[in-house]
């Protein structure tokens, strides 16, 4: 199972980072030993600055290779919400040297994702998201405000990849993005449903 990630797809996040709008999707990757268990994250002990990153998920159905865009929307039936932890004092380092993020983005539970539900239940084109901290609303998305859509973002990442059943994508956050402190609590919404529920420890 791979955790395919999307950076820099809302351009309001690349400008609140100093990035800039790229012209074809940001592609990194977490290993599956990423993915948190539980409702307890554990900050690490490498790193001062973890931040929130909150994103619509989607959950890949069956296999497939050179997918077209058009074709797309046939390999993912599932969606959720999830949390891009990010060591961002380590990220800075890396970059300003010119190295990889896998450091400050693939750590042991760093990939927080929801259950999953069925796409047709909502409008993936204008999804609204959410995510409290506090119970103080932080980050607040809409797909429609997405550089590369979902369907972009399949059609271009299996270009390099084999997709595969049970590959998650993540599809990038929107601006808004900051750090968490022990004993913060994060909710994640999914249009008005509460779908991500967590304690920073």
């Amino acid at each position: 199972m791979k955790i395919i990630c999307i950076g820099r797809n809302y351009s309001e996040h690349a400008k609140e980072l100093g990035n800039a709008i790229p012209e074809q999707p940001v592609i990194f990757m977490k290993p599956d030993t990423a993915l948190l268990k539980g409702n307890d994250f554990y900050l690490p002990e490498f790193s001062n600055d973890i931040h929130y990153e909150l994103e619509v998920v989607v959950k890949i159905s069956k296999p497939g290779k050179y997918i077209q865009k058009e074709s797309a929307h046939k390999y993912y039936e599932e969606i959720g919400l999830g949390i891009d932890f990010t060591a961002r004092d380590l990220q800075a380092a890396l970059k300003s040297k010119g190295l990889p993020w896998e450091l400050a983005k693939g750590f042991d539970g760093s990939a927080v994702v929801s259950e999953f539900f069925n796409k047709e239940s909502y409008n993936l084109s204008a999804l609204e998201f959410t995510l409290e901290k506090n119970k103080k609303a932080v980050q607040q998305g809409n797909t429609k405000d997405m550089l590369f859509s979902v369907d972009d973002i399949i059609a271009f990442v299996s270009q390099y990849f084999t997709l595969k059943k049970g590959d998650i994508i993540f599809t990038g956050t929107p601006k808004g993005v900051g750090k968490v402190s022990e004993n913060d609590i994060l909710e994640g919404y999914l249009e008005n449903q509460k779908v991500l529920d967590l304690r920073i420890l």
